[in-house]
């Protein structure tokens, strides 16, 4: 039987991607070696780091821009870190929409004075704030693009003086926005990009090396740029999948061609969850994430059934995460419309059994 993945992360891959890294591992490029057991340092993995780093850029419209694309290890949770590291010298603006932007202001308060401009804790970050105010004088302001828990996104971002720093992880490259206007880009790989184990950054080169302190150099972005992200031994796996992801979505037609197929299924799911009564939606509709729609049952006592027929049309990774409960559909880039059609079917059954 054919799965469904709606899985929050490690995320779906194209399948024709996970064929070709398959390959990798077992025979890389023809050399009788696997990827995961050749030099970082040989010519042919420094040729994918240079790849992965390119097409980033490139898909995002940033080649050329100033911007350096690199692949770290850590996760966003280290990026929390390395941002204020990098860029806080005296006060930093966060806008709090969940879990990751209230462990990122948990990090920063370590650097420097962070502000909140505005938090949606008071309705369990189900709604993204709108009309905040943005101070003068920030080093930088901090936003969560997409709250995969909470299934809400950013539409609009504000227009500031200061520079834009941006956690991607769980919407990068799915739908068109001027990313010139953010100045720090990152994005954990396992969302909707690759496997876990490595972290793409995009940073504009002219916002570092402002701040006073002295930074290890295994945290320093500049360190990584003169070394063109290879300081240290990179996570070869997870970089070579990137690489092989984005070449797939350039090969789609871009951000711009995915995007068209991520709105028909955020329409597709949310327009069932809006019509059909056993179900509610948990975010603010206009706040609704195109990557992850959040939906309860209006009657608990449908649970069991429910979850039997989600495993009997192959469906997986549906559950919620625990601070909001219910179901999480998280919709990818990788993931088809076909998918999201089973689980609309099962919806509907649910409806007529009910």
């Amino acid at each position: 039987m054919k799965k469904h993945n709606f899985s929050a992360g490690p995320c779906i891959l194209p399948k024709e991607v996970l064929l070709k890294a398959s390959e990798a591992v077992m025979d890389f490029n023809g050399s009788g070696l696997s990827l995961i057991e050749i030099s970082h340092r040989s010519k042919d993995f420094v040729a994918v780091m240079e790849k992965a780093r390119s097409l980033a850029l490139e898909l995002l419209d940033l080649d050329g821009k100033g911007y350096k694309a690199l692949f770290l290890h850590g996760g966003a949770s280290l990026e929390f870190l390395m941002v204020a590291y990098n860029l806080l010298e005296t006060k930093a603006g966060y806008l709090n929409t969940g879990t990751w932007s209230d462990k990122a202001i948990k990090e920063a308060k370590l650097f420097g004075e962070v502000i909140e401009v505005g938090s949606s804790k008071d309705e369990n970050f189900n709604y993204i704030p709108k009309g905040y105010t943005v101070p003068s004088g920030l080093d930088y302001l901090h936003l969560t693009s997409n709250n995969t828990i909470f299934g809400t996104q950013l539409k609009k971002f504000p227009q500031t003086d200061a520079p834009l720093v941006c956690d991607m992880s769980s919407d990068i490259f799915s739908r068109t926005l001027d990313f010139s206007q953010f100045d720090l880009i990152y994005a954990g790989a396992q969302k909707n990009m690759g496997p876990a184990g490595t972290t793409l950054v995009v940073v504009k080169e002219d916002i570092l090396g402002k701040v006073s302190r002295k930074i290890p150099s295994m945290l320093d972005y500049q360190v990584h740029i003169s070394k063109d992200s290879m300081f240290n031994t990179p996570a070869v796996f997870p970089v070579y999948t990137s690489m092989l992801t984005l070449e797939w979505l350039k090969n789609l037609g871009g951000i711009a061609t995915i995007e068209e197929e991520n709105e028909k299924k955020a329409r597709l799911l949310y327009s069932e969850i809006d019509l059909n009564p056993v179900f509610e939606g948990y975010a603010n509709k206009d706040d609704r994430s195109l990557m992850n729609a959040t939906f309860n049952l209006t009657d608990d006592a449908l649970k069991e059934p429910f979850e039997k027929m989600l495993l009997d049309a192959g469906i997986n990774g549906l559950n919620g995460h625990r601070s909001v409960g219910g179901y999480r559909a998280s919709m990818y880039n990788a993931l088809s419309l076909e998918s999201v059609g089973v689980l609309v079917d099962v919806m509907s059954e649910m409806e007529r059994k009910g």
